[in-house]
């Protein structure tokens, strides 16, 4: 709170970026945690929260008559225009969120004062529901060419690495230590993914340090105790991820790749992806595009192949059908990925942040697209997940290895947000999935075609909070709320159905009664013709319920049950009740908040030193 110079400004207009006539009129507040902005209409009291963590640019814009006006930039693609009434005011307001949107150390982070009101044992619960040791087991390994190594104890070979690695049962700890000191960062191969059905494995590492002309023995044999593990492949492919150009220019620093003379039996192949400082360029081109003020339909697809970014997902779908390795937690969060670098989570070089996992994120978006019926979860899933990776408010996603991770105590001292997103796990559920589908049946390979054709731009994440640009109700959540009332009114039916055999069944019995007692009246001789006259006036008021006097619409109170009302037909979630259209009875789910509740290349410039990738296949 020391850092807040002015912690309430009232009078703030917060403005609509596509219509300027549709400013709100407010209160701004400044907190410990968030950015909050209430306006003053009182049947509403809409308000506008934005965390510090998920700012990523402030800009104090020149003086108005109206005012000095303020832009945010947030890191969610969220962009908030406020004007305030007194420059000094807003000069106060700028100071404070520059330095509470730049935290110089982790304790300042969210995820360390956040409380969801768990006790400890939920807490640990949280952090267990993704087991790293189970993916592996999953996968098939330990097994007769894979176990896991301790050689990493304590750190002691590679700081960026886990403290527990898989590799081949021939590779020794002599070998793999060799290996480590002749890898940048001294990340040596460790097993990523193994296909236990052909033992074809992928592992990673970093770029070797083999400048124009050096080798090393051990590094030699580390590659060929991996195409050992797996006996029916005479090679393995060396992928490096960077273009070649890059590459060879890394020699010159003594790094590079590997010369093909030096190790036996491997095939080399470049992907091309460009480094961190082009892809963050590439994306504030793409946002510039995107915040246009009602672009023509030809500046904008203009822009948007200017900016390269679809180019760029492309080149990393293309990698990614070459070596095809998904899972966040083992292979991001586990083997070092540079959380704190990549995405600003404290004040460092800007040049070091990249949107790498966005792209990462995307390319798996653009996958559902081509295969809507092969992922389990749905888009919103990817968005909150994009979302927390930079709010902070979970411990997931912090530092740079998982030493660092340790050091801090993040388990004991934040929640995961694994947890978070499982108890609402129906909410990220895909409505078109189906265990039983083609596509979710084998391998999936998606088309090859030029980006301009099959990669689309996604709207959902980049334009997801520019309420005049897309529809409110995506086509996801229009199906998922029809699935629900679907299910609701198949129990509805079901319940109908045995009150109707019910009452039938009932009907058969006074049938039976009464056949009966038309039986006895015969003996005694009495006169049994329904077309008789009543004798009484509760006769011939009972005579009448068998004439159809009124439409079937219309029923009777015994009837009404079986007739579909609109209390029938309510659904049992009360947000869905209360949201529903009058016709169609669904929710317009998009109004949910996503929260639940910005040179010269460097030794990381390639792609996060991980630019080498074995394959045996």
């Amino acid at each position: 709170m020391e850092h807040i110079r002015m912690p309430k400004v009232e009078n703030v207009r917060l403005l609509d970026r596509l219509s300027s006539r549709k400013a709100a009129l407010g209160t701004l507040y400044l907190t410990a945690t968030h950015v909050i902005f209430v306006e003053n209409v009182s049947e509403t009291r809409k308000e506008t929260w934005v965390l510090h963590s998920q700012i990523s640019s402030i800009e104090k814009q020149a003086t108005t008559a109206t005012g000095c006006p303020l832009l945010i930039r947030c890191k969610n693609f969220q962009v908030i225009q406020l004007v305030i009434p007194q420059e000094r005011d807003c000069h106060d307001v700028y100071i404070s969120l520059i330095r509470l949107a730049r935290p110089v150390k982790y304790e300042e982070l969210y995820c360390f004062s956040f409380n969801p009101k768990l006790d400890k044992e939920e807490r640990e619960q949280g952090w267990k529901l993704v087991d790293l040791n189970e993916e592996y087991n999953r996968m098939g390994i330990p097994n007769n060419y894979w176990q896991i190594s301790d050689v990493n104890r304590d750190y002691g070979v590679c700081d960026s690495y886990p403290t527990e690695v898989y590799v081949p049962k021939s590779a020794t700890a002599h070998i793999i230590v060799g290996s480590s000191k002749f890898r940048s960062r001294r990340r040596f191969p460790a097993l990523s993914y193994y296909c236990k059905d052909n033992n074809a494995s992928i592992c990673r590492s970093s770029q070797p340090l083999s400048g124009f002309s050096a080798r090393c023995l051990e590094d030699e044999q580390m590659l060929q105790a991996i195409r050992k593990a797996n006996p029916g492949s005479d090679f393995i492919y060396v992928v490096d991820t960077r273009p070649k150009l890059n590459a060879m220019a890394n020699r010159a620093a003594g790094k590079g790749y590997e010369n093909e003379d030096n190790y036996s039996n491997i095939k080399f192949q470049f992907i091309g992806i460009e480094n961190i400082h082009v892809m963050r360029n590439s994306l504030q081109k793409m946002l510039e595009v995107c915040e246009l003020k009602s672009p023509s339909m030809s500046d904008f697809l203009w822009g948007l192949e200017n900016s390269g970014w679809l180019k760029h997902i492309k080149a990393i779908m293309d990698a990614g059908i070459f070596i095809a390795k998904v899972l966040i937690e083992k292979d991001w969060v586990s083997f070092g990925h540079k959380f704190n670098h990549r995405y600003g989570n404290l004040d460092g070089d800007p040049k070091e942040i990249s949107p790498v996992i966005d792209q990462f994120i995307e390319c798996v978006w653009q996958l559902m697209e081509q295969f809507p019926c092969a992922f389990e979860f749905n888009e919103r899933f990817l968005i909150h997940i994009q979302h927390h990776i930079y709010s902070c408010q979970f411990g997931n996603f912090l530092c740079n290895s998982q030493k660092e991770r340790r050091e801090l105590k993040i388990q004991e001292r934040t929640y995961s947000l694994w947890a978070h997103l499982w108890k609402n796990h129906a909410d990220y559920l895909n409505p078109l999935y189906r265990s039983d589908h083609s596509q979710t049946q084998g391998t999936l390979r998606p088309q090859m075609a030029p980006c301009n054709f099959l990669y689309k731009f996604w709207s959902g994440m980049y334009n997801r909070f520019e309420k005049g640009l897309h529809p409110r109700q995506s086509v996801t959540d229009y199906l998922m709320a029809v699935k629900e009332e679907t299910q609701q009114l198949e129990e509805e039916l079901e319940a109908l159905g045995e009150r109707l055999a019910n009452l039938q069944k009932s009907q058969l019995n006074d049938n039976k009664v009464k056949r009966k007692q038309q039986d006895r009246s015969k003996q005694l001789g009495l006169s049994t013709s329904d077309n008789s006259l009543a004798n009484t006036p509760q006769e011939y008021s009972n005579d009448l319920k068998s004439f159809p006097s009124r439409s079937p619409s219309q029923g009777d109170e015994d009837d009404s049950a079986l007739i579909l009302t609109q209390d029938n037909l309510k659904s049992s979630d009360p947000d869905l009740s209360a949201n529903s259209d009058q016709e169609s009875g669904v929710e317009d789910l998009s109004c949910r908040s996503p929260s639940g509740g910005s040179c010269l290349p460097s030794e990381d410039s390639g792609k996060d030193s991980d630019e080498a990738v074995f394959l045996a296949v």
